[in-house]
């Protein structure tokens, strides 16, 4: 069915070659929407996290006499602009092809490694951050697995399908989540009568490493199938070899400078600096060894990363102004609360 469809599109004859799309537009639009739907659950979890420490952050400094300079509140994205940025950030992922959307994988991979050794003690303030930027990177490691797992399948649409209708179930829960906590949250954890709020006041500080975890298990799969879709371009080891050597040696001092660029600037502004060296990069490399086409997907790319950076800049902010000691007092005082309540439970 869908190749009667197909034969009405323009082929090669009509368009040149790096015009056309290297899958089928339905493969291509369901893709991108289970990476779109994967980015919005990022965001949800993420804002949940921060509102749970900016609520404790106010309790834990009621009655005391330091100020704390606080940011921006974290608040929930919805309405039509939240849904034409979901739909803008699906169509940028159904069109980036398969080759591009495994260097944004690999690169990605590669900064957060080399930034995680070079952390120190602001660890969890860098993981933060690291969440924050990683938007438009998991859209393009959940495309490049889906690619990945489905590849040789002859109805992969229907498992894509699925999968599509699966994270479009977990995106509306998440931020069905996160417009419970924005509303209710302060008022249901000093009452303890919702079974939602009492949960997130006792375990709330599993979140992040929850989300570090799965992110971890996301890239792990993404970085096999980059590298299995990458390989597939080249025709001997010779080929393979001309093409990860410059990539290696460029990624290798980019993400030199970008640390040393990341200290001396404001966080937003070191952001977008690293953005756009990032993905000037990638296309000083497909000038050189790359596509027309790669070309063109790096530039859509650029529109990708703007469309899930700029209107979550407040979830950097908030992710920047986070202490360390904060945070650890709030672990602590979590584990005692969920101590003490698995002891009223035994001694009902």
């Amino acid at each position: 069915m869908f190749s009667f469809f197909k034969s009405f599109l323009p082929t090669s004859y009509l368009l040149p070659g790096w015009l056309i799309l290297d899958t089928n537009p339905l493969v291509g639009l369901l893709q991108g929407l289970v990476g779109a739907c994967g980015i919005s659950v990022l965001c949800s979890l993420l804002r949940v996290h921060l509102l749970l420490e900016e609520s404790w952050n106010e309790r834990h400094n009621e009655g005391t006499s330091s100020v704390r300079s606080s940011s921006k509140p974290v608040r929930a994205k919805h309405g039509l602009f939240g849904m034409l940025q979901f739909f803008f950030v699906t169509g940028i992922l159904a069109v980036v092809g398969s080759r591009v959307v495994s260097l944004v994988v690999l690169e990605f991979c590669l900064r957060a490694v080399s930034g995680l050794l070079t952390a120190g003690p602001e660890t969890r303030k860098y993981l933060q951050q690291l969440l924050v930027q990683s938007q438009f990177s998991l859209g393009c490691a959940i495309s490049c697995s889906m690619h990945f797992l489905h590849e040789g399948a002859s109805q992969r649409w229907l498992s894509l399908l699925l999968a599509a209708a699966l994270s479009w179930y977990l995106a509306k829960k998440a931020a069905a989540l996160l417009h419970h906590v924005v509303a209710l949250y302060k008022l249901h954890s000093s009452q303890r009568y919702c079974g939602i709020c009492i949960s997130l006041l006792t375990s709330g500080c599993h979140l992040l490493p929850m989300l570090c975890r799965t992110m971890i298990i996301a890239f792990f799969v993404a970085v096999l199938g980059a590298v299995s879709i990458i390989n597939q371009q080249f025709l001997s080891a010779t080929e393979a070899l001309r093409f990860w050597t410059p990539l290696t040696i460029c990624y290798t001092l980019l993400v030199v400078y970008m640390q040393e660029e990341q200290h001396r600037l404001p966080s937003s502004q070191a952001l977008l600096n690293a953005v756009v060296v990032r993905l000037g990069g990638l296309m000083v490399l497909m000038l050189t060894v790359g596509r027309w086409a790669d070309v063109l997907h790096i530039l859509i790319c650029f529109l990708g990363e703007a469309s899930c950076l700029i209107p979550n800049m407040d979830l950097l902010d908030a992710a920047s102004s986070q202490d360390e000691e904060d945070f650890t007092n709030y672990a602590t005082t979590a584990r005692r609360q969920t101590s003490r309540t698995h002891q009223k439970q035994r001694q009902r």
